[in-house]
């Protein structure tokens, strides 16, 4: 299933509507809406800056969680809030949503130094880890911002990114959700491989993944899509890789959802409750697995309700710092 006319669709609506966006006033007394926020780092002579959403139910004198949402390559973070649908969901669901912006190229591509991935970003080894520590510390000192329960997700290199920060800064977030991601590769035969660092507490994981992913292979190895030499490292030794630092040692369960249309896998009896779930999507993509690209589907279609950001904020919900 593919939805790649989609996405460049919203990509292009997001830069006609960016101009529109507010800036984010300093103080805790802000009101509700999506700001825009510049930063004092420059990359090209050009702000670095993200998005974040305020929920109508916000006041000043009480401190909400925080999910920071990570886009992919060639996006940006107007158009990542639009597909999730994180900030619709921060207004039911009264939580904060930031989403930071990646080095661009002549002020599009956004993309992220993810280690192994991806373009000028890695290859200039952008410090992309303290630019999203920086925006997080930044956000924290506009907004009350409850720092027991600041998580992230991300998606493709955004999903990367979110990894190997996971991995570099466990001590800031309490859960993270990796989307059609890997946690290490080779950029090029020619390159080493790469894979994150041991993290330095255990940090509880959901992550999901299309089984027709041709872009990030489940199996790992050379996209299908892309050719060229790149690989990945599999869904399966990415999850292992976190089920070990996380010293899960209870049974691994699996079951099918959505009339067998997702398989579900979940590790238990880990450190600090830090479970670790992946959902795989039978017959899907490389696409951001929610209401705007499902919502389109045939009536009783079995994904058609399938909404990535409210399974994942109802596993955010169980789990802080």
């Amino acid at each position: 299933m593919k939805g790649v006319g989609l996405i460049f669709q919203l990509i292009f609506l997001s830069f006609v509507l960016m101009g529109c966006t507010r800036s984010l006033p300093s103080g805790f007394s802000v009101g509700p809406g999506t700001y825009k926020q510049k930063m004092d780092m420059r990359f090209n002579l050009l702000k670095r800056s993200y998005r974040v959403h305020v929920p109508p139910s916000y006041d000043p004198g009480k401190p909400l969680p925080l999910v920071v949402v990570i886009h992919g390559a060639f996006d940006n973070a107007s158009g990542m809030e639009k597909a999730t649908g994180f900030s619709e969901l921060a207004d039911r669901e009264n939580f904060i949503v930031q989403y930071p912006n990646g080095i661009s190229l002549f002020g599009f591509l956004q993309h992220w130094n993810a280690g192994h991935c991806c373009g000028k970003a890695a290859d200039d080894k952008v410090d992309d880890v303290g630019f999203i520590a920086k925006a997080i510390e930044d956000l924290c000192s506009r907004l009350n911002v409850d720092r027991r329960r600041i998580y992230m997700v991300g998606f493709s290199n955004g999903g990367m990114m979110a990894y190997r920060f996971a991995a570099e800064r466990s001590d800031l977030l309490a859960a993270v959700a990796p989307l059609a991601a890997s946690i290490g590769g080779r950029a090029s035969e020619n390159e080493p491989e790469w894979q994150i660092p041991v993290p330095e507490y255990p940090l509880p994981i959901i992550s999901m993944h299309g089984m027709e992913d041709d872009d990030v292979p489940y199996n790992g190895g050379i996209s299908p899509r892309r050719g060229g030499d790149r690989s990945y490292y599999s869904v399966p030794e990415s999850l292992s890789f976190w089920v070990e630092q996380n010293g899960c040692h209870g049974p691994v369960n699996e079951g099918a959802l959505y009339q067998d249309a997702v398989i579900v896998k979940s590790w238990t009896g880990c450190f600090d409750n830090s479970e670790i779930v992946l959902y795989l999507l039978k017959e899907w993509d490389h696409v951001w697995p929610g209401k705007v690209f499902f919502g389109s589907l045939e009536k009783g279609h079995p994904l058609k309700e399938f909404d990535a950001a409210q399974i994942i904020w109802d596993f955010f919900k169980r789990h802080s710092r």
